[in-house]
């Protein structure tokens, strides 16, 4: 359980982070899959790992697994893209 916990921790500290840098990040979830949704009020239109949006975290099945990103340098390429 301390695993899942550590997940939306995660997911925390990455929306609260890019605030600190003026960047708004909406997520939306289905589970097992976390999405990116919009990135400064722009909705994001890339798909990733899925065929109905950005995949940004996998939220495993298993209680002992944490969340991860899917691909943290793909997750950074989109929002730079958005920032600019």
């Amino acid at each position: 359980m301390g695993d899942r916990i550590a997940g939306m921790q995660l997911l925390r500290n990455f929306s609260r982070r890019l605030s600190k840098l003026g960047i708004q990040v909406d997520l939306y979830a289905n589970f097992p899959w976390i999405y990116i949704a919009a990135i400064n009020g722009k909705q994001v239109k890339e798909r990733y790992e899925a065929d109905h949006g950005f995949t940004a975290f996998w939220y495993p099945t298993k209680l002992d697994e944490p969340v991860t990103f899917t691909n943290r340098r793909e997750v950074f390429k989109l929002i730079r893209k958005y920032v600019r």
